[in-house]
């Protein structure tokens, strides 16, 4: 495998482009020598050492479900000291989060340190649904919601048509679930900004065949055998 998936799936890096930038920085040796930007190892035979120490891959792959709560960073690792997803999950090696949740965005958050499955059900093509439950500021016309429901067109693109269901309306705010397959940044936020919607709260309900269900904010939880299953493991 690349230098860098190993570093970051062993844990010595955050992410890819984190153990991209130590290589470079020449703090990174392989069997002794200083390792080049895109070089491959081994696991099973190569001794790679970084800052000195070295760094081993993972004894087995580990699959958790966390309900991350509105302000916490969907990354294991932040340069200014704020609150990631990091400080509520178990100190497993490699753990990434699959996919992102905005810092304020809650709900269901998948983290996994089998790098393939978390590329597959991050990437477009695998066509993993997302569920999302969303409020909204006071009661949107039809209009209004035929017009996210048929994909707004945003600044990089048209959006999918995502399915709308689940509609409740209150005194004040409109609760309604809303279901995708695209990934892109912030995506359901810009949705919504396009339509004139006024987005109060989002949560993520569903990964696949991964329910939030009633975890609490803040905990975490192993993937059960049969969700292992339906997501191909």
């Amino acid at each position: 495998m690349r230098l860098q998936a190993f570093l970051a799936r062993s844990g010595a890096a955050p992410s890819r482009r984190k153990a991209e930038e130590m290589i470079r920085a020449g703090r990174v040796r392989v069997n002794g020598r200083v390792a080049a930007l895109g070089a491959k190892v081994d696991p099973s035979s190569d001794a790679v050492f970084l800052d000195g120490r070295r760094v081993r891959p993972p004894s087995g792959y580990a699959y958790y479900a966390l309900h991350k709560p509105r302000g916490y960073l969907t990354t294991m690792r932040d340069d200014f000291g704020r609150r990631t997803v990091a400080s509520l999950m178990p100190p497993v090696p490699g753990l990434v989060p699959v996919g992102r949740l905005d810092c304020d965005t809650s709900g269901l958050l998948l983290l996994t340190n089998d790098g393939r499955l978390a590329h597959r059900i991050a990437h477009p093509s695998s066509q993993v649904e997302k569920e999302y439950e969303l409020t909204v500021r006071g009661a949107p016309p039809e209009e209004t919601l035929r017009r996210l429901a048929a994909g707004p067109v945003l600044e990089d693109g048209p959006m999918l048509p995502p399915v709308l269901s689940d509609l409740r309306r209150g005194p004040r705010s409109t609760t309604f679930h809303l279901t995708i397959h695209e990934g892109r940044k912030r995506i359901i936020r810009r949705a919504c900004a396009a339509v004139g919607l006024e987005l109060l709260s989002l949560r993520r309900l569903r990964v696949g065949p991964v329910l939030l269900g009633d975890l609490p904010p803040g905990r975490c939880r192993p993937l059960r055998r049969e969700e292992l299953e339906a997501l191909g493991v």
